[in-house]
């Protein structure tokens, strides 16, 4: 049954406490009218279903309409209740995903209905009206993952699958809900409700009827609405390899510069940063932001200029053809590109401690978003590492979990981590920090429960209570499958610039007649940016800046070898099938 309250027979509208309900002024629905359609409603009917695509933005003239989840289903409540001047809808309707809820007119009125391409048009153009949507879809999106709407994924806490679905669906900001099938009490109903096998395991839930047995992340990224990779041998002006950062901002400058261009990632969009719960040394975010809403930001942009984003598109290889080079996919399809920016940027390194593996996913962790947070259960917990991403996951942790016991192996925390973050770790009173201190065994037989901890000054050990282990201990690049085909050095990081040119091909770059750009590696036209580059600075604005730049260097590469750009009469750059704008 749903869970909406009513007054006086009437349905009553859900107060926006948290900035996620905003109301439209009268101008703004007026000039929303050019745009779109005013349409009676009728009570109970739908205006959008869970499961579908978004097709309309709607906004509410009058009467009422109510958001629920699981619709007819055992778990059907209410979401929210708008009145006139709201509008309807979340983050999925500018980010093309299906719809995690179902609208249903409760008290018959007018709408005002936009087409949903026009709509992101109107989004990008108009920043205020844009700003206004975004921030109320972002609020949405969050409330909706808090709720635990959305899909079900039923799997036991120690399986790997289980784990890689909830991990895919947390990084990608997917609304859905965990039913453990080792101790929730719903587990057994479901089981038996769709004849499942405890062996069949994990199983997605969507819509109350669709069951998927142990899809691939890519079958789930499809039912939910993500992109799907591209046809076979299709072709682009630039293929951006991971979206993190320096990803998302190449593919912003990249489409905004009328290049047609394509981002891929093997897991999500945001890379790291995406896991941070606050930036707050961000430039024009003096409040901070977190690397959530930064990366949401970056993807509706770069949707606005056109830029192609797939998810999860994993590329396996790289090759030179015909001046041009082909991508190859994990699954063997093939794409072909004028240049290269790659920057899948780093992972983090895997703490080595006897035993460890089996807890690694479970209650060992190498991010600290809400998904992670969530499974705390105000117990206490531990961070290894002293650099930003240790003080920024234990400040969030400690707003969930009982203790925060931060584990440095130096001993100076301002060695490694920002001033602004170590006054404030040091000053947060639930947060210990344990200076020279390394973890030497973990203790718990289904989850940790306990960890070895050793005084690399003393050699003293002795042992901490955590139900749960976050690591943040420096990274290495995702350049597996660069090997042999880039020049890279020691630790794996993709060599640019001057270090390229120093161990490139001297006959293939005579040819062109020059040495390779800043961020040219060691063949032209690909180039390197952010993380994943020999040299560069670790930091969101550092790979931010590093993904334009590449773009900027991809129109100098292309114009020395004379393909597609050209200069008008009054010296404007342009490419053919678009303008390419001044930089």
């Amino acid at each position: 049954m749903s869970t909406a309250e009513h007054e006086n027979g009437a349905v009553r509208e859900t107060p926006d406490r948290y900035g996620a309900f905003p109301r439209l002024t009268p101008e703004q629905l007026e000039d929303l009218t050019a745009h779109g359609e005013r349409r009676r409603t009728a009570e109970g009917e739908v205006l959008y279903r869970e499961g579908e695509p978004f097709r309309e933005f709607l906004a509410i003239l009058s009467g009422t309409v109510e958001i629920l989840h699981d619709q007819g289903g055992p778990d059907e409540r209410t979401v929210a209740v708008h009145g006139p001047g709201r509008f309807l809808g979340e983050l999925g309707l500018l980010e093309g995903q299906a719809a995690f809820n179902t609208a249903v007119v409760r008290e018959a009125g007018e709408i005002l209905a936009v087409p949903v391409e026009r709509q992101r048009a109107l989004v990008g153009s108009d920043p205020v009206l844009g700003d206004l949507i975004l921030r109320a879809y972002l609020g949405r999106r969050f409330l909706l993952i808090g709720l635990g709407a959305g899909f079900r994924i039923l799997g036991s806490c120690y399986s790997r699958d289980t784990l890689r679905l909830r991990e895919f669906a947390a990084r990608n900001r997917l609304p859905h809900r965990w039913v453990d099938l080792e101790r929730d009490k719903e587990a057994e109903a479901l089981l038996r409700r769709f004849s499942i096998r405890p062996e069949e395991t994990p199983v997605v839930l969507w819509q109350g009827e669709r069951l998927l047995r142990n899809p691939s992340n890519a079958e789930l990224a499809r039912l939910i609405g993500l992109p799907a990779p591209s046809s076979e041998n299709e072709r682009c002006d630039v293929m951006v390899v991971g979206a993190g950062p320096a990803g998302l901002a190449a593919a912003v400058y990249g489409a905004s510069d009328g290049l047609t261009t394509v981002t891929v990632d093997a897991v999500a969009t945001g890379g790291q940063a995406a896991t941070s719960s606050r930036i707050e040394n961000y430039l024009g975010f003096p409040s901070g932001i977190s690397g959530g809403e930064l990366i949401e930001r970056a993807v509706l942009q770069a949707h606005k200029f056109g830029a192609r984003l797939m998810v999860p598109a994993e590329v396996s290889a790289l090759t030179p053809q015909d001046d041009e080079y082909v991508v190859t996919f994990a699954d063997g399809s093939r794409s072909r590109a004028g240049a290269v920016v790659l920057a899948s940027g780093v992972r983090y390194r895997r703490l080595e401690v006897p035993g460890i593996d089996r807890l690694e996913g479970i209650s060992v962790y190498y991010a600290a978003t809400v998904h992670e947070a969530s499974l705390c259960r105000a117990d206490p917990v531990a961070v290894v590492g002293g650099g930003n991403s240790a003080g920024q996951a234990a400040l969030f942790l400690a707003h969930h979990a009982s203790g925060v016991h931060l584990l440095v192996r130096g001993s100076d925390l301002n060695a490694d981590m920002s001033r602004y973050l170590v006054d404030q770790v040091e000053q947060h009173p639930k947060i210990e920090v344990l200076l020279h201190t390394e973890v030497r065994g973990v203790a718990g037989e289904e989850q940790l429960e306990s960890l070895t901890v050793e005084d690399n000054a003393s050699n003293e050990r002795r042992e901490l209570r955590a139900a749960a282990l976050f690591v943040f201990i420096g990274a290495r690049p995702r350049t597996e499958w660069l090997g042999g085909v880039l020049a890279l050095d020691e630790r794996g990081f993709v060599l640019t610039g001057v270090d390229a040119r120093a161990v490139a091909d001297a006959n293939r770059w005579a040819s062109l007649g020059r040495d390779p750009m800043l961020l040219e590696t060691s063949l032209p036209g690909v180039f390197a940016a952010g993380d994943v580059r020999s040299g560069s600075v670790k930091r969101v604005a550092s790979a931010t800046g590093e993904g334009a730049m590449a773009i900027r260097l991809v129109h100098e590469h292309r114009e020395r070898r004379g393909n597609l750009v050209t200069a008008d009469s009054e010296g404007r750059r342009t490419v053919a099938g678009g303008s390419v704008s001044s930089r």
